[in-house]
Order: structure tokens, then sequence, then C-alpha cells
């Protein structure tokens, strides 16, 4: 292996898909449990399209599985995970020849869980309006907010947000330089704070 491939060999899931390089299809099952239903989330926020979400989870997976022996550890697994999950996000939408709309349901659960998108505005505090919001209009204000974004700005705010990614990882799984998803995520947030203001005043 590599040397300048060693410090990622610490990472539990990168050490899962070493093992399924040499066969052992127990460690992709495990990978698949782990990350399944996050691939899943994001596919579906990308395009309010359950069925499709979950046929491009899986395809992610099939990719992965038939890259198997050729696999070198050259980010963290999640990293280069995410990577193949945008080329396959990005391929989608061309192949679809239109934009689906993201669907935001705070009110629903889902595959991550319960909708990330009150916490999302509880960091934004400045944001909020002195009184409650009650879950319809969070649900509706988080929605439409989202759809002013571009494609790119909300892949990278779904991997910043959902999956916890820094600037460095964006980059790897959206192939772009780290300032470049600096200044992606500083306009996302943008739109959304001049979106939600209108809402929240």
């Amino acid at each position: 292996m590599d040397t300048a491939n060693l410090h990622y060999t610490h990472d539990p899931d990168v050490q899962l898909m070493l093992r399924c390089r040499d066969g052992d299809e127990g460690a992709f099952t495990e990978l698949v449990n782990a990350y399944q239903n996050r691939l899943i989330g994001v596919f579906y926020h990308m395009g309010n399209d359950p069925t499709l979400a979950e046929d491009l989870a899986q395809e992610v997976f099939l990719r992965v599985f038939r890259a198997r022996h050729r696999y070198e550890p050259t980010a963290k697994f999640s990293t280069w995970l995410f990577r193949i999950a945008n080329n396959l996000a990005l391929n989608s939408r061309r192949d679809h020849g239109q934009q689906r709309e993201v669907s935001l349901n705070v009110g629903d659960s889902g595959p991550l869980g319960p909708r990330p998108q009150e916490r999302l505005l509880a960091e934004k505090s400045a944001l909020m309006p002195a009184r409650q919001l009650d879950r319809s209009e969070m649900r509706d204000m988080v929605h439409e907010a989202m759809n002013t974004l571009n494609e790119r700005q909300r892949m990278a705010v779904l991997l910043n947000k959902f999956e916890g990614m820094g600037y460095a990882d964006i980059a790897v799984a959206m192939n772009l330089k780290p300032p470049a998803v600096k200044s992606l995520l500083s306009r996302a947030r943008e739109n959304l704070r001049v979106k939600l203001e209108k809402h929240v005043g």
C-alpha cells in the first residue's frame, strides 16, 4: 500500500473496505448497513423521489462492490463513498433532463431519522423570530428556502449539515478545491438567510 494512504487506514470503515477488497463479503454487508439509509436520505433530499433515491443508493453500492479489487484508501471511506454518490447524482439529473424539487418535511421521519431542518434553523438563531414557528410554518419555510439553492449548493449543505463533513472532505466528495467549497457554502448560507428573513422578518 502507498505510504501516502496509510493515514486513512485508521478509519474503521476503510478497514472494512480493505477486508471487502480481500474477499470478506461480511465486511461489505456491514458497510451497506452503515451507509445505505444515509445515502438514501441524501438522494431523497436531492430529488424528492424515494424510489429513485433507493435505486441510486443501490447503484452506489454496486459500483463500490465492482471496484473493490482496485480500492486504495486515498480518503476516508465516507468521503470516497459520497464522491461516488455525488457523481451518480449528477449523471442521474442529466439523464432525467430536469431539476427535481426537494422535499423537506420537518414533521416526517425518514432514512436519516427526524428531518434535520429544525437543527439547521436553530443554528441560525439570528433568523428566528420572537414567536415560535409551528411545524407547518417551519416545513414550508425551509422547503421554499432550500429550493432556491442550486444543485451544487444543496449537495454541499447536505454533506456539511447531514454528514458533518468539513471543507476538505466535501472538496474530495464533490471534486472541488476547499476554497471553492467554502465559497459554495457561504453563498448557500447567504441565499438561505435572505430567503428565510422574508419569512421570519
